[in-house]
């Protein structure tokens, strides 16, 4: 972030402080999203959400992070690849969120609840996570990483609901 030259430092630091705070809130959903959609629908308004109960949630802790990813497998998982990541607040047990898909089509899901609430999946030292995870479809990660093709997920209209079993380390 650039700040004009002549910014006077109390009004910098205004500016720091306030996009910071804004970065630690969870998404919501906007002023103008469509009639039908969910209170609290995460991501940038569309006519088409899907509404996902995650089950077996810790603690009510931090924030639940619903990760979309477009139709693409290249972009699964990979840094940058996702359409956008979708926020909520947890809740232990069975937290209810739902995000905003830009259109009818094929996506994948991947969540993380961010205990810390510092929007980032903690990894351990050696990469094994240190929050707990899941993935549309609930596929086996005994072996590693889910395929693409195990999380692919069709959304064909509005309201549709899927649901995720959290796995912890």
């Amino acid at each position: 972030m650039s700040l004009p030259r002549r910014l006077h430092p109390a009004a910098a630091i205004a500016c720091v402080v306030a996009g910071v705070a804004a970065l630690a809130l969870p998404t919501a959903a906007p002023a103008d999203a469509p009639a039908g959609a969910p209170p609290g629908c995460t991501g940038p308004a569309s006519a088409t959400w899907l509404n996902v109960t995650v089950d077996g949630v810790r603690s009510s802790r931090g924030l639940m992070a619903v990760t979309l990813y477009a139709d693409n497998p290249r972009k699964f998982l990979v840094k940058h690849g996702s359409l956008y990541v979708g926020r909520s607040n947890a809740q232990a047990g069975v937290t209810h969120t739902c995000i905003f898909v830009p259109q009818p089509g094929i996506y994948a899901l991947a969540l993380y609840h961010d205990e810390n609430a510092n929007q980032k999946f903690d990894r351990s030292t050696i990469g094994f996570p240190e929050e707990g995870f899941g993935f549309s479809n609930n596929p086996s990660t005994l072996a590693g990483l889910p395929t693409f093709r195990s999380v692919r997920l069709a959304v064909p209209r509005a309201g549709l609901s899927t649901r995720v079993q959290m796995k912890y380390p």
